[in-house]
């Protein structure tokens, strides 16, 4: 029943957007066709920006936001391009629309209640994603570099296509375990101009029981942990596979025990490396929660695996960690987090007994990006394998959301992934 109400729901919507442009003929305008642009944060996806494709070039100089509405949104600003993902130009036969990203309708993540048991069948995920809907009017005229004038549209038009950069970049793909039979779904980054004649690395991201589904692309959308590995300036920095498996069922537990999969994530790897020209000396592991568990399982039953690991929201049972002493590893915990946080001062203080130098920190979490460029720098500066960074009580929860321990829990990866520098330590090693 579902499936049919969405699928009435996309004809009514096409139906609607072909009467538009058909009005707009009628009244003897060029009225243009509209692409949905999202974005996600670290928070999820939200609706950020309208692509008006006019077909030929507008005249983008005295183009302001007041010529658009956009019903229920702020336009923020107006501007031509050559492309809906282009930067501004004088001329371009797109104009985009960039909405304001703190409209109640600009978030696009609606939470659902969800969480399926560890070895129970697939459920939906804590969150869903909902389609960018929007009613778009050109309320003033519009001129065009041949010369023509466009007037006022007759009608409203609604986006079509959507667009989320980065997101798009990933592969949707599955791939059977021949070892245990398990099908692990996963989303795969490759490099951009890749070359077999190189050797690249490649960062394993591991997301948390939230969007634990069937849902391949369901990891992508929860926040940045995937997508920032991937983004046009890291890969300009350093070029890398990405590669993010999608889980049906939850594959590591509070109670220090994981399935199959995690198994199988490793084999996967392994498979990747025999396709692609991955070097095995420069294999990263990161997640969030869940995520970070698995991380930490990974390395402990596979420990010549992973050059380095990103540990962010994750706890486990302290007397197996031992090994985790000589392991490059960055660990971020939020203060306020009920479980990862003593989770973690446990882990690393058997890290310690063992033998690890570990350099600690106390940080705010509402630094800009200037004071988190400079606190990794004195943290790395002190030279040691293991940095264990916590985000101090009271500045992590945004305004507007209670300040317990779940917020914290989950505030912790919002931040976490928005520090380039910490990936840039991360990368730096190699086996």
């Amino acid at each position: 029943m579902k499936h049919f109400l969405h699928r009435r729901a996309l004809i009514q919507g096409g139906l609607a957007l072909l009467l538009s442009h058909r009005a707009a003929r009628a009244a003897g305008g060029t009225y243009p066709r509209a692409t949905a642009m999202t974005r996600v944060f670290g928070e999820g996806p939200k609706f950020v920006a309208v692509a008006l494709d006019y077909g030929v070039p507008v005249m983008g100089g005295k183009l302001g936001a007041d010529a658009f509405a956009v019903e229920g949104r702020k336009v923020a600003r107006a501007y031509t391009c050559d492309s809906p993902t282009g930067s501004p130009r004088p001329s371009g036969r797109f104009v985009i629309l960039e909405l304001s990203e703190q409209d109640k309708d600009a978030a696009l993540r609606v939470n659902t209640p969800g969480g399926p048991p560890m070895n129970g069948p697939p459920r939906m995920p804590a969150f869903t994603v909902r389609q960018p809907q929007a009613s778009i009017r050109q309320i003033a005229p519009i001129r065009l570099a041949n010369g023509r004038v466009v007037a006022p549209s007759p009608a409203p038009v609604g986006v079509g296509v959507v667009i989320t950069p980065i997101v798009d970049d990933f592969r949707q793909m599955e791939w059977r375990d021949p070892a245990n039979g398990l099908l692990i779904r996963y989303n795969l980054f490759v490099p951009k101009g890749y070359s077999p004649q190189k050797r690249y690395p490649l960062v394993l991201f591991m997301h948390d029981a939230s969007v634990t589904t069937m849902l391949t692309r369901a990891t992508l959308m929860q926040g940045l942990g995937a997508l920032c590995w991937a983004s046009p300036q890291d890969q300009a920095k350093r070029p890398c596979f990405v590669l993010a498996p999608q889980f049906e069922r939850q594959v590591a537990n509070d109670d220090s025990e994981t399935t199959g999969e995690m198994d199988s994530t490793v084999a996967l790897i392994g498979m990747l490396g025999r396709k692609y020209s991955i070097d095995p000396r420069r294999i990263y592991t990161t997640g969030q929660s869940g995520g970070a568990m698995m991380s930490i399982a990974m390395n402990i039953k596979y420990p010549d695996l992973f050059a380095a690991s990103f540990i962010v929201a994750g706890q486990w049972a302290a007397e197996k960690c031992a090994s985790l002493a000589r392991q490059n590893m960055w660990i971020m915990v939020a203060q306020g987090d009920l479980k990862a946080f003593p989770g973690q001062n446990a882990i690393t203080a058997e890290m310690e007994r063992h033998g690890a130098k570990i350099s600690r920190a106390t940080w705010d979490g509402r630094w800009d990006a200037s004071q988190w460029r400079d606190h990794v720098a004195a943290i790395t500066a002190q030279g040691n394998r293991v940095i264990y960074t916590v985000l101090g009580q009271g500045t992590v929860v945004p305004e507007g959301q209670s300040d317990n321990g779940g917020s914290n829990h989950v505030n912790t990866w919002r931040i976490a992934y928005t520090i380039p520098e910490i990936r840039d330590w991360i990368m730096g090693w190699h086996k």
